[in-house]
């Protein structure tokens, strides 16, 4: 018999934080609580140290931080939690592309990631002043997302073991989102804000200029303009993991696609949804949960998975809820 993962996801909209964010929290808390303390209590940074360093470095966010601690009943745990300051080391697959040229410009991305670890919210907000579309990641960061000036964000695990001081990268793609309308002003964010772990980010804007920015807590950013990002930084440095995800077959695969003339946005959206950029081994949490196509100067968002997909943007949000089933190649070939 096949083993199926499965994961709900769930398009809400919201302008400001409230019942329906609060209705999340409630939801999935449990879940956090457990990965937050899935080391110790003690590896965890005070109340203290979590809201002084959001401040020093992200202040704009804190009156949202704020309203959504106050959303959560006003708990420590919680709002620690919230401040994703030094949080547990955690490791995913992804791919990434821009293809920005006379005729298009889009960011695609694959997240690979286990599903029963996925949140699965994609959260429409304008928390301040700027309206945002994004996959939610511990209740409000950002895995990938875009913005009403057509800023597109994207992240992706380094490829290193390092960790140190500094934030889970979804909370800094909220603060781009939130607060940049450039892929300039992204970069100076990424360039500023310390990361707890390796993250490679991708950036485009409603003009086409992109970055990947290859952050990490143990030295500066490297930012430079390229188009795609899979997990290693400059060079491999965990070669288990960097053999287990292919990373380098997929970066080569995306250089080729975006290098090409003749590539279309048609032609670059269709190659993630075959291997090698497409990976189906769930069972060892190296499976695409999903395919995001950003579109800068529409203002709009389109998600895949295997048998479902669904366009959002800032004119039509439609509040939708898909339950979607993964098998892993290894029980389609049992």
């Amino acid at each position: 018999m096949k083993k199926q993962k499965r994961l709900v996801f769930s398009a809400i909209q919201e302008a400001m934080p409230g019942d329906k964010w609060q209705a999340l929290f409630e939801l999935h808390w449990p879940a956090f609580e457990r990965w937050y303390l899935s080391e110790t209590e003690r590896e965890r940074p005070s109340y203290l140290a979590c809201y002084n360093a959001l401040n020093k470095h992200m202040p704009e966010l804190v009156p949202t931080y704020t309203r959504l601690c106050e959303l959560t009943g006003g708990g420590d745990l919680p709002a620690r939690m919230l401040s994703l300051y030094r949080p547990p080391p955690y490791i995913t697959g992804c791919s990434q592309a821009v293809l920005a040229n006379a005729s298009s410009n889009i960011l695609v991305r694959n997240y690979d990631y286990p599903p029963e670890l996925c949140e699965g919210t994609i959260l429409s907000t304008c928390w301040n002043g700027r309206r945002v579309i994004a996959m939610s990641d511990c209740l409000w960061g950002v895995l990938d997302g875009i913005n009403d000036s057509g800023l597109t964000v994207s992240l992706a695990f380094g490829g290193r073991k390092t960790v140190g001081d500094g934030f889970g990268a979804p909370i800094i793609l909220r603060y781009i989102l939130e607060f940049c309308d450039t892929t300039d002003q992204a970069a100076a964010v990424l360039a500023r804000v310390p990361t707890h772990m390796a993250y490679n980010i991708t950036v485009n804007d409603a003009q086409g200029r992109y970055i990947t920015a290859m952050i990490g807590p143990d030295r500066p950013a490297t930012i430079r303009r390229l188009p795609v990002a899979t997990n290693h930084q400059k060079k491999i440095e965990w070669y288990a993991h960097a053999l287990a995800s292919e990373t380098l077959i997929r970066e080569r695969q995306l250089a080729i696609l975006v290098d090409d003339e003749a590539t279309t946005r048609e032609r670059l959206i269709s190659a993630f949804f075959s291997p090698p950029l497409f990976r189906s081994d769930y069972r060892r949490g190296l499976g695409t949960i999903y395919t995001a196509v950003y579109y800068p100067n529409e203002g709009r968002a389109t998600y895949y998975w295997a048998d479902h997909s669904i366009d959002l943007s800032f004119d039509h949000f439609e509040e939708v809820t898909l339950d979607i089933r993964y098998i892993s190649h290894a029980d389609v070939l049992e």
